[in-house]
This record gives C-alpha cells, structure tokens and sequence, in this order.
C-alpha cells in the first residue's frame, strides 16, 4: 500500500490531502503546491557540509545522510513535497555496472554497451540491491508527516544514452547509431532497462514514496516519430508497471516541446515541461486529462526579486486555465542559485495562489 492510498475502509494518509496531491489529481488546491528539481542538493550550504569528503554514489547509499539530504530543502523552503535524493544511475550501479560519477563532468560508464553481448551487464534488480532505499525512505515518511516524498528514476532512453555513450554526449552519436542501425538490439536494451526502472520505483512506492516521477533529461534529442518508435514504449511500459499503486506519476524532459503530446500518451498522470513553451501551449499540445508541472526558466532566480516575481507571474498566469498545476522550474536547481531566493519564490507562489 502505497503512503497516499489508504486501505478499504480507512481513512487516507496524511499526505493525501496535501496541495501537491490534489494538484497531481487535478482537484482543487488550497495553493499552488511548489517543488523544485533538484531542490536537495547541490545549491545549499548544509548540503555541502553534509557531503563534505564522501564521493556522490557513496552519499546515495548512507540512508541517515539521503534522508537529512531530502529534508534540507524542505526545512528552509517550506515546499509542498521532498523529493528523495538520488541519482539516476544508482539502480544500474546497484546491479554491478561499473560506473561513476566524475565531478564536474557527469557519470561515467567504465564499459559502454555496444554490442548484444553487452546486455548481459543488465540483470534484474532486486529489492536487496537496493535496501538503503526502503531504509531511507522509512526514515523520511516518518519525519515528513503530511509532506509527500516524490520518489524518481531514469527513463530507459536516457539511461541507454549513458550506457551507449560511456558518458555525457551533445551528439548521441552512439545511442542514435544502434537506436537507427540496430533497432532489435536497441529495443532489447530500452526493454532491460524499462524492467530495471520498474522495479527501482517499486521500492520506492512499496517504501512510502507517494509520488513518482520519471526524468527523460536527454528525451529531447528525438524527433516525435524517432521518440514515439524508439522511446515511448519503454517508457510507456515503465508506467504501466507502477499503475496498480495508485500513485501520481510525473514524466519530465528536457528540450520536449515538440515531444509533450507524446509523453503524454506514455502514460504518466503529470507531464513537466521545461521552460521554453508556455503552460497554457503545453496543456493544447498534452491534451485533456493530465496535469502540468512547471516552468520557470532556473535562470531568472539569478536576476533581482521582482523580475523573479514578475516571470513567476506570467508562469502562474499561463496555468490559470489549467486543470491542474505544480509549480516548478523549467529543469534543476542551478548550483549557484542563493538559496534565499527560493525560499521567496516558494513563498511568493503561495501567497499569490492562496484561496
């Protein structure tokens, strides 16, 4: 049972009625809840101190530090969920690919699959795998109340990218050359990978994670009917493996603009979009029945607080028609970002939106 489903007869769980639910399920909210991609993290000064001297997938598997991690953003922002902090190569390191994440440039693939034979790095994931999850999700339900935890993962496209690629890649050149020259080989590998994302967001609902979402951050590298052939259904099956729980499901890309409609139709209850189409635009091109989360460009927290608001304005304006809307940028907290200004957008955003 999942930490926003309540059983037959019971009244819901404390994190059901919370804005940021409602706002998944498309009710009315009392506020428009706010979040923030990669809000625990690297943008705040207890973070850094936190993490002083231990390697980015070491801190994802010390369940006590995920969780004081999750907690910061929420204790100095007052934002309306946590999202669990992570990384979205842990499951593929977590089932023995040798990998890293490299300051500075990203992570990196010791072996990158090329060829058919390269499958077999890709076994099943079990939940033992990855047991420093249930354990840090236990201790961030018990602590966040009424706060929903959104748990997340890589969808297979990207995370094949990075296996193909050995890395970060502008091109894709080797993804896009199996992906067009092998596309039995490539919808095995998409395939592997969609059951490994499953079963990671599994433990992740089954630990009391009331939302997922799912990234595609390197989705927008695709032409529609690229995406739609080669992509969207492993994605698509990815959904619909986590449907039975009941939880919001969140599908976010990167450069998808003329992707929205199609990520869609993968299945997910909430589609992020980024900052370079405006929400009113992205609901015609989703269609009814979903749910929008979005879209200030991360940027313009670096400018002086009433550009801030008046850019945060036209987001909120733009979603006026929506049918529902979470608050959130356009892609991830930036590094640089003064946490202070987050803090007066999470604020701004709810006085403004506030019944």
């Amino acid at each position: 049972m999942s930490a926003n489903q309540s059983p037959a007869g019971q009244q819901p769980t404390a994190t059901y009625d919370s804005a940021f639910m409602k706002a998944c399920r498309r009710e009315p909210v009392p506020h428009t809840p706010v979040w923030f991609m990669r809000q625990a993290g690297r943008s705040l000064p207890e973070y850094h101190k936190a993490r002083e001297g231990i390697a980015m997938l070491d801190s994802c598997t010390r369940p006590e530090l995920v969780a004081e991690i999750t907690l910061q953003p929420v204790r100095r922002h007052n934002v309306d969920a946590a999202v669990y902090f992570s990384d979205i190569v842990v499951p593929l390191k977590a089932i023995g690919i040798d990998l890293d994440i490299k300051p500075g440039v990203g992570p990196v693939v010791e072996k990158p699959i090329r060829t058919r034979a390269d499958l077999a790095q890709l076994r099943d994931l079990t939940p033992e795998d990855v047991s420093y999850v249930t354990e840090a999700i236990g201790l961030l339900t018990a602590e966040l109340g009424s706060t929903p935890l959104i748990g997340f993962a890589g969808a297979p496209f990207t995370l094949a990218s990075y296996l193909v690629e050995g890395g970060p890649s502008r091109t894709y050149e080797n993804a896009k050359a199996i992906m067009y020259g092998d596309p039995e080989l490539w919808h095995d590998l998409l395939d592997r990978l969609a059951d490994i994302t499953a079963a990671f967001l599994k433990v992740q609902i089954e630990a009391g994670a009331s939302a997922v979402q799912v990234f595609d951050s390197w989705a927008g590298a695709l032409a529609p009917a690229d995406y739609r052939r080669s992509a969207l259904p492993a994605s698509a099956k990815v959904f619909k493996a986590v449907e039975g729980y009941g939880v919001p499901r969140i599908h976010f890309g990167v450069g998808t603009g003329e992707l929205l409609g199609l990520m869609g139709e993968a299945g997910a209850d909430v589609v992020g979009v980024d900052w370079r189409v405006p929400l009113d635009e992205a609901a015609r091109r989703v269609g009814p029945g979903k749910a929008l989360q979005g879209n200030l460009d991360p940027t313009v927290l670096f400018a002086p607080t009433e550009a801030v608001e008046e850019k945060t304005r036209e987001v909120l304006d733009a979603a006026k028609g929506l049918e529902g809307h979470i608050f959130n940028l356009g892609h991830g907290v930036m590094p640089s970002t003064d946490p202070d200004a987050l803090t007066r957008l999470v604020e701004y955003v709810h006085t403004e939106t506030a019944l």
